[in-house]
């Protein structure tokens, strides 16, 4: 059990003030209601010499008091033991968040949302249970059995062995449906980790499912998981009623058996009809302990196997980290790509022997056929993947020589996916400079062409956009994004064919907004528009992960390859446009 809990020992160590302070209130908490039963006991016996009412008085306020201070301890003991618990789960989910925060992309390409949020939901409270209820009830069994023992013994060694002896027919229950109760429940939080992930996507999704009339069949398909996970946890729910019941069946035993030796024991008057009280008043206080150990087992036993799963997460190393000897070193924004080659994990090279060098201050434009890693190669400068060392330079040094707060910080970047929060378009854009003020606010909306459109809304920049941005248009949401890039003055600017979902005409105020700031910031972009690229200083032709032509907008021309017959595409296209 200790190697279980093993992961928790650190948040343990914490809180062991509280804790220890917790131990103590348990101790004095049962040390109290141990006496309840010899007061009551040497109360019969005293009323059998003689029943006055004084004596009434004097034997209630006994017990008023002793109740009084039970009570107090035992609020205490709830108080400092589920407290530190709450405290341990704070802990345990900003721990949990931050080191999710602290992973790659890659990681949430592989693992699904639902089952990381089953995690930090479900999981955590078993742990939370675990570590309050559970521990203060066994502490509470353990420490009133311990100290009422010698007051039974010394009543009647005879009559406690008897009481005793259906015990462990009872602890032989307990570790057999411990056992599968563990095993049920480790199945039952991975089926609820399919429905979180299930439920997650179709709710991301629900525009999708309703264009392909889905909807019956997404029903269905969670109606099956869901009939799974309930046929799971009815089987837990059996084996819970089967151990409660047997316990308390083991428990009744052993009273009969107390009421038949110990009535023979008052009638040979080996002891008195007080200590027989005393003695089932000490049977029916451990009845609801010794009952509370199926509620207990049940509780560790999810715990421990929720502990297994939270750990997984708590251990996750990001797999892209700061080098040790990264420096925290201004940007000026030159960018190289020196002999690079790039494959995704078990997945042929997507990037192929790339050399290339964009100055500082510069632009770059990056066209070619879709599926041909344009996006895979801006995705390397922000070191979203990680490319062999010494393939991607930023200032003439390799980019790991820079810490990942300083190299995101000089860095504006625009998904080729946009995705907005569920706030307020002011809040969206100041997402990367929560400082900002309201004019520097204004000042990028008008940059990327949205702030006309966003003061038309009732609430202006305090309108909310709604989860991913749903309330707002594919243009609008691609202007508020670079709105959010460029609020932030970026030594470097990257556009991964952010303006796809604009028309021409606001694209070319918006890159006339741009051309503003650039001589200061390198820019990258990545369309699939002449009109995008032809002003950057650079044009880079990227075919099958190789660059197959570079140069100016003029030079390509005249070469005769793939960027002029993606100009002369798009000029007839145009043309077609305009005659319809």
């Amino acid at each position: 059990m200790l190697d279980r809990l093993r992961p928790l020992f650190p948040y343990l160590r914490r809180y062991w003030k509280s804790l220890a302070w917790g131990g103590v209130a348990v101790v004095l908490y049962n040390v109290i209601k141990i006496l309840i039963p010899l007061v009551i006991g040497s109360a019969i016996d005293d009323m059998q010499h003689g029943l006055t009412e004084a004596k009434v008085v004097h034997h209630a306020v006994r017990l008023l008091v002793i109740a009084f201070f039970a009570a107090v301890f035992l609020y205490i003991t709830r108080e400092v033991i589920i407290g530190a618990s709450r405290d341990i789960e704070y802990d345990l989910r900003n721990d949990l968040f931050a080191n999710l925060e602290r992973q790659s992309a890659s990681y949430f390409h592989t693992h699904r949302t639902g089952d990381i949020m089953a995690r930090t939901t479900n999981d955590l409270a078993a742990v939370r249970q675990l570590l309050g209820p559970a521990i203060m009830y066994s502490a509470n069994t353990i420490v009133f059995t311990a100290a009422a023992l010698p007051f039974m013994i010394r009543i009647s060694p005879k009559l406690t062995l008897c009481a005793f002896v259906p015990l462990p027919i009872a602890s032989v229950l307990v570790q057999y449906f411990g056992a599968r109760i563990h095993r049920r429940f480790e199945r039952i939080q991975a089926m609820f980790s399919d429905i979180s992930a299930k439920a997650q996507e179709n709710f991301s999704g629900a525009r999708l499912i309703r264009a392909f009339v889905q909807e019956e069949a997404e029903i269905a398909s969670f109606e099956t998981a869901n009939h799974e996970y309930i046929r799971r946890s009815l089987y837990l729910v059996r084996l819970m009623a089967m151990l409660w019941p047997t316990l308390e069946f083991v428990l009744g035993l052993s009273l009969m058996i107390t009421l038949l030796v110990g009535g023979h024991e008052v009638v040979e008057h080996r002891i008195s009809v007080g200590q027989f009280t005393a003695f089932i008043v000490y049977m029916v206080q451990l009845t609801w302990p010794m009952i509370a150990v199926g509620w207990v087992v049940n509780l560790f036993q999810r715990g421990t196997a929720s502990i297994v799963r939270i750990e997984e997460l708590l251990r996750q190393e990001p797999s892209i980290a700061d080098d040790p000897a990264a420096t925290d070193a201004p940007i000026t924004g030159d960018i190289e790509f020196r002999n690079l080659t790039f494959a995704y994990p078990g997945a042929p090279p997507v990037l192929h022997d790339i050399n290339l060098r964009i100055p500082a201050g510069t632009s770059l434009a990056i066209v070619g056929p879709t599926g041909s890693g344009k996006s895979t190669l801006v995705n390397l400068i922000p070191r979203l993947h990680d490319a062999s060392p010494g393939s991607v330079l930023i200032d003439r040094q390799p980019v790991r020589h820079f810490t990942l707060a300083r190299l995101r910080k000089s860095i504006g970047f625009v998904p080729q996916e946009t995705f907005l929060f569920s706030e307020t378009i002011r809040k969206n854009i100041a997402f990367g400079r929560p400082d900002a003020t309201m004019e520097e606010i204004e000042d990028a909306a008008g940059i990327a062409h949205i702030g006309t459109e966003i003061l038309e809304f009732p609430k202006g920049f305090d309108t909310m956009v709604g989860e991913r941005g749903v309330t707002l248009s594919g243009g609008q949401k691609q202007r508020t994004s670079i709105a959010r890039a460029v609020i932030r003055d970026p030594r470097i600017l990257i556009l991964d064919d952010a303006l796809a979902s604009v028309d021409t005409y606001t694209e070319e105020r918006i890159l006339s907004g741009l051309r503003r700031g650039m001589e200061s910031r390198t820019t990258v972009f990545i369309s699939h528009r002449i009109s995008t690229a032809r002003n950057a200083d650079q044009i880079a032709v990227l075919v099958n992960g190789r660059i197959a032509e570079l140069g100016t907008h003029d030079d390509l021309l005249t070469r005769n390859g793939y960027y002029t017959s993606l100009c002369e595409k798009q000029r007839l296209e145009e043309e077609l446009s305009v005659t319809t």
